[in-house]
């Protein structure tokens, strides 16, 4: 099972609407439409994508868990949105009424840093019953790029031991010499993604990352529409690893966080560093 942990995509009205006010300075790889989405994973050999939902304002939580929650299907798995802004137990009403167990932060869009302790008082509700995905490192201003920093998320995996969190972008968006230090052998998963294409990073840095950090504790994600699944997975494919290796990085470590699988290793929430390139 091939799972992208990463997907992005809006109704096909309001696509290019959402999309143009993002990163402008990133290339495309899509329209970021709902259903373009469907039939890029199919081409690309996805079996899964897990769809982003992301709330700009508190006022659009609710709205986005709609959204995402009514994709749920065969193909895609619904992540929802938070916002500080909004009480704690609304934020938490709205998950369970549109039976959202997993959710994105994305500190560059929604204006929130991780330090602050209304997220905290968020992960701390989550427990290990909701996902984290996160985006992690650079990608806006000077200001906002510090709002996501490796060290914030090594705070958080030590203060929240049973959070399952996913790190995007190997755990710091052009910040890797941080996130390596900072991150590497702590109980977080890494997530590949690298827009335009992880591709673009030095193949034998990735697989000592992978090596460091444990191929257990890596998973596929590709940021569409801002990559192209098909050439993330080949990119991944091309970095040599062991066939158990490369297998549980495009799904097999996804399936068992999302519990969409057996399990293989450690218990949902913990990572052990068996699976070794």
């Amino acid at each position: 099972m091939i799972i992208d942990v990463h997907c992005h995509a809006w109704p096909d009205a309001l696509a290019e609407r959402a999309l143009g006010g993002r990163v402008p300075q990133l290339e495309r790889h899509g329209d970021g439409k709902i259903s373009t989405l469907h039939r890029v994973l199919a081409r690309s050999g996805v079996d899964k994508g897990v769809l982003l939902g992301i709330a700009d304002t508190a006022r659009h939580v609710d709205a986005v868990n709609r959204f995402v929650a009514a994709q749920r299907g065969p193909d895609l798995v619904p992540f929802g949105t938070v916002h500080p802004d909004l009480p704690l137990e609304d934020n938490l009403a709205s998950l369970r009424r549109h039976g959202i167990a997993g959710v994105k932060l994305h500190s560059l869009f929604q204006g929130f840093a991780y330090d602050d302790p209304r997220v905290w008082d968020l992960l701390e509700a989550f427990g290990s019953r909701i996902a984290v995905i996160a985006h992690v490192g650079a990608g806006g201003d000077r200001q906002s790029n510090e709002r996501a920093t490796p060290a914030m998320i090594r705070a958080i995996v030590r203060r929240f031991p049973d959070l399952r969190l996913i790190a995007c972008h190997f755990g710091g968006y052009h910040r890797l010499e941080e996130a390596e230090e900072q991150l590497l052998g702590e109980d977080v998963l890494l997530e590949t993604s690298w827009p335009p294409t992880m591709a673009r990073l030095a193949p034998e840095r990735v697989r000592a990352i992978i090596g460091r950090h444990g191929a257990n504790r890596v998973v596929f994600g590709s940021d569409w529409p801002m990559a192209d699944p098909g050439a993330e997975i080949s990119a991944i494919r091309a970095l040599g690893l062991s066939e158990e290796a490369t297998a549980g990085i495009l799904g097999g470590n996804a399936a068992r966080l999302l519990g969409l699988g057996p399990p293989a290793g450690a218990p949902p929430g913990r990572h052990d560093r068996a699976g070794q390139p």
